[in-house]
């Protein structure tokens, strides 16, 4: 049985593990190194204290997430596999309620994203 996310080491492992990923994909990497040429010696570091915010209420995270989004060259389609990499990350790595947490989590986040950016409709 693998274990559940519970240590700011497991949202590094997370992270780093996420971003691996997304940087070998070819949807996403060209977003995240072509376009937006991410630093990610800078970007890891803030996602950890997002995470750590989001699931552990460090509120180790000062910041707005969204506005460093809307000039993206995304689509839903983005958004789709943005959700598929990081819940196949955390399936791959954890399980238990806060790995279930961190899924519902996200996926939010990328709904709420795609609503602001005009991408889906308000339900």
């Amino acid at each position: 049985m693998k274990k559940d996310i519970e240590t700011e080491e497991d949202i590094k492992l997370l992270v780093d593990t996420f971003y691996d990923n997304v940087n070998q994909d070819e949807l996403l990497s060209p977003v995240f190194n072509d376009f937006a040429q991410v630093d990610w010696q800078h970007h890891l570091p803030v996602m950890y204290k997002f995470w750590s915010t989001v699931l552990f209420g460090s509120m180790a995270y000062k910041g707005q997430p969204f506005p460093k989004h809307m000039r993206l060259p995304v689509e839903k389609e983005h958004f789709s596999r943005w959700i598929a990499l990081f819940t196949q990350t955390i399936g791959d790595l954890f399980e238990g309620p806060k790995a279930t947490e961190a899924k519902q989590k996200a996926t939010n986040i990328a709904y709420i994203f795609q609503m602001k950016l005009g991408l889906i409709g308000q339900s």
